[in-house]
């Protein structure tokens, strides 16, 4: 498998100076599979892979590795937390208000729009995060989207 880290879990968490344990190297290797997936279906296949392990401490691993920037949290509005692989390539989201699928693309290139804030208040800003929303092509089947 090849990992959106560059490198293989142990050797990615090496490099960014955590010790190497079974639950983070199972976290990490459950995330290269299932993008942008809740603590739930993560706990699942972390538990599918190691056997026992509790929710608490896939917390934890969530927590540590996104510190350390080797995961992203997502938080679509109305939907638990989701995480996946920081790539590092500051792509965005669409999401789907029908059945909540979520795709990452790209970021926009030409035309900012509101990428850049009229005041940062101080800020020193290091990441812009949009999210599209919109319906899916197999949600506008069921039903279509009335325009706004």
């Amino acid at each position: 498998m090849t990992y959106p880290l560059g490198t293989e879990p142990a050797t990615a968490l090496r490099g960014a100076g955590l010790r190497v344990t079974a639950p983070r190297v199972a976290t990490l290797h459950e995330l290269a599979a299932l993008a942008h997936t809740d603590v739930d279906g993560l706990t699942t296949a972390v538990r599918s892979r190691l056997g026992g392990v509790s929710t608490q401490a896939i917390y934890d691993v969530l927590r540590v590795l996104t510190d350390a920037g080797l995961v992203r949290r997502i938080e679509p509005a109305g939907s638990p937390a989701l995480f996946e692989i920081d790539s590092g390539d500051n792509h965005h989201h669409l999401v789907c208000r029908g059945c909540g699928t979520l795709l990452d693309v790209p970021c926009a290139v030409g035309e900012r729009g509101c990428l850049e804030p009229a005041t940062d208040h101080g800020f020193v800003i290091d990441e812009a995060e949009v999210v599209f929303w919109g319906y899916c092509p197999a949600c506008q089947q069921i039903s279509p989207p009335t325009s706004n």
